[in-house]
C-alpha cells in the first residue's frame, strides 16, 4: 500500500514532533540548565561545541552549492554571514570565542581543537557530509532543529545568568543573538520544505533528515557527557 501524501500542515506537524528528540532533553543539557554543571563541564562543552560552530558555515556552503533556486540562495547566504561575520571581530563564531574566554578558556585553546573529543568530531563531520551528499532540500530539512532552538537558547541564557555567575555576562551574547536569528532561519527553512516536499518519498526523506540531525546533536552531547560529565 502506497503511503499517503501529507498536507503541508501535516508535514510540519510531523517535523515539529521531533522536539522530543532535540538535545534540550539530553541529561547533560538538563543538568547544565538546572545549575548542576561544574566549571570543567562548562568549559568542555564550550570547547567541543566550537567545532560545530566552525562547521555551520561549511554545511551552509554545501547547501548553497547544490541549490538551484536563486531566491533561496539569496536568503540562505545570510546564515554564513551571521556566523562568519563581515569584518574581523564580528559574527557568531567570534561570539562563541568570547564565550570561551568568559568561561576561562583562551582563544588558542578553543581554536586549536586540543580538547575536541573524537565522538564530537565524528558527529559533526557526519552532518557536514550529509549536507554535501544528500539532495539540497533534505539538507535544508536537517537544519530545522532551529525550530526548537529559541526556547533552548532562552532557557540556557537564563540558567547561565542565574547559576553560573562566575561567567562574564558579556560572553553570553551568542545566546541572545540566536534567540532572534533561529526563528528567522527556521521559518525560511520550513517554508522551503513545505514547498518542495510534496511526495511521500520527499516528505519521508525530510522527516528522516531532521531525525538524523537530532541524532547528531544528541551524539555530540553523549560524547561530551562521557568525557566531562560529573557522574
Amino acid at each position: 500500500m502506497m503511503a499517503a501524501v501529507l498536507t503541508p500542515d501535516e508535514l510540519e506537524e510531523s517535523l515539529r514532533a521531533h522536539a522530543k528528540q532535540y538535545h534540550s532533553e539530553h541529561p547533560f543539557h538538563r543538568r547544565m540548565n538546572e545549575g548542576q554543571s561544574t566549571p570543567e563541564e562548562i568549559r568542555g562543552w564550550v570547547a567541543n561545541r566550537f567545532y560545530y560552530q566552525v562547521n555551520i558555515p561549511r554545511k551552509d556552503g554545501a547547501i548553497l552549492s547544490s541549490c538551484p533556486d536563486r531566491e533561496v540562495r539569496r536568503r540562505w547566504v545570510q546564515r554564513i554571514i551571521d556566523h562568519d561575520g563581515t569584518t574581523e571581530g564580528t559574527g557568531g563564531m567570534e561570539s562563541w570565542l568570547r564565550l570561551g574566554e568568559a568561561v576561562g578558556l583562551t582563544r588558542e585553546e578553543v581554536e586549536d581543537s586540543r580538547y575536541l573529543l573524537p565522538g564530537v568530531r565524528f558527529a559533526v563531520d557526519a552532518y557536514v557530509t550529509f549536507t554535501r551528499t544528500r539532495p539540497w532540500v533534505e539538507a535544508v530539512a536537517s537544519s530545522l532543529t532551529e525550530m526548537f532552538a529559541p526556547d533552548l537558547m532562552a532557557e540556557r541564557l537564563s540558567a547561565f545568568e542565574r547559576y553560573y555567575t562566575w561567567i562574564n555576562p558579556e560572553g553570553l551574547a551568542y545566546f541572545r543573538t540566536r534567540i532572534t536569528q533561529a526563528p528567522r532561519d527556521s521559518e525560511h527553512g520550513l517554508a522551503i520544505v513545505r514547498k518542495h516536499c510534496v511526495t511521500p518519498e520527499t516528505q519521508a526523506a525530510a522527516v528522516a533528515a531532521l531525525s538524523f540531525k537530532c541524532d547528531v546533536l544528541w551524539g555530540m552531547l553523549d560524547a561530551i557527557d562521557q568525557g566531562y560529565g560529573n557522574h
